[in-house]
């Protein structure tokens, strides 16, 4: 069994899900490599070896249980157990999204990704991380998840959505249940904002680097055994639900 952390972050091919890695490979991380499309997972893979981290490509698709059982038994004949899980694969689902026109498709498919494939994803794994002597579990949500964000005429809480933001906001929901019942084991897990980040999902608008946005999830995933769990957290400290 290998003695070095060991960690998968889904959909870290590119934007923040390779900055999470990176940032967990530089702390001597095994990273697992998440991605769909096999090509791009792998020169994912040769550009982080290349930058000295230890890590490998994982075919994974979260809207299915084959590929997310493959990966099970790709990590248990790797190194048996699991220490960290970043659930970072999220999609917008397309467009437009206002309420009144959206196609359901649209919602159908943010909500495939962003909370069923989490929970697919999760408790695929938790056999693996119930391994380790300190399991850590990152959601990545998003500042449009914040219902008091939502509601605040201050906030800048970006464009009518009815897909990907109430798809976040459910995930943040659903991070409060795991952490109900995984209440009294090592297992801590929490939801991660990484602000308004610069990534292929918003045409590269925002104005965090994929590295910053990263931050947080890297922190999360390191949480020392008193850390918290069940909560929502961006770089400042906790984030209102």
């Amino acid at each position: 069994m290998s003695e070095s952390k060991i960690a998968l972050v889904t959909g870290a091919n590119k934007g923040i899900g390779y900055e999470i890695a990176a940032g967990l490979g530089a702390l001597g991380w095994s990273v697992g490599v998440g991605a769909r499309d096999g090509r791009r997972g792998e020169a994912a893979v040769e550009k982080l070896r290349a930058a000295g981290v230890d890590a490998f490509h994982v075919p994974l698709d979260v809207t299915d249980d084959d590929s997310v059982d493959a990966a099970v038994r790709l990590f248990e004949e790797r190194a048996g157990r699991l220490d960290a899980l970043v659930n970072n694969a999220g999609v917008t689902g397309g467009m437009p999204q206002e309420p009144t026109n959206a196609d359901l498709s649209i919602v159908r498919t943010a909500f495939e990704t962003n909370v069923i494939g989490v929970i697919r994803v999760t408790s695929a794994m938790l056999p693996l991380l119930r391994r380790s002597t300190a399991p850590r579990i990152v959601n990545m949500s998003s500042s449009v998840g914040s219902f008091a964000r939502q509601l605040d005429p201050e906030e800048n809480s970006g464009p009518l959505s009815v897909a990907y933001a109430p798809s976040k906001s459910f995930l943040n929901a659903v991070t409060v249940q795991y952490a109900k019942e995984l209440s009294g084991t090592n297992i801590l897990i929490n939801a991660a904002c990484p602000g308004f980040t610069a990534t292929d999902l918003n045409n590269f608008r925002g104005v965090r680097t994929a590295e910053q946005g990263a931050a947080i999830a890297i922190r999360l995933a390191t949480l020392p055994d008193d850390g918290p769990t069940g909560g929502f957290f961006d770089d400042a400290g906790v984030v209102p639900w």
